[in-house]
């Protein structure tokens, strides 16, 4: 998931570079939310594994 934000961060910098703004905005958008979502996730995982070891 974490490759998926930073592709599409990728995109959004190479749409900027090249003009197209509404692009970009909406590729950084999705790689926020897609980063975001990564954290979430492995914040739970670290969690849980804590909590079975106990």
């Amino acid at each position: 998931m974490l490759y998926y934000a930073v592709v599409f961060f990728v995109v959004a910098l190479v749409a900027a570079l090249f003009g197209f703004t509404g692009i970009a905005a909406g590729a950084v958008e999705i790689a926020k939310i897609l980063f975001f979502v990564f954290i979430l996730l492995f914040i739970g995982s670290l969690v849980m594994g804590l909590m079975r070891r106990k």
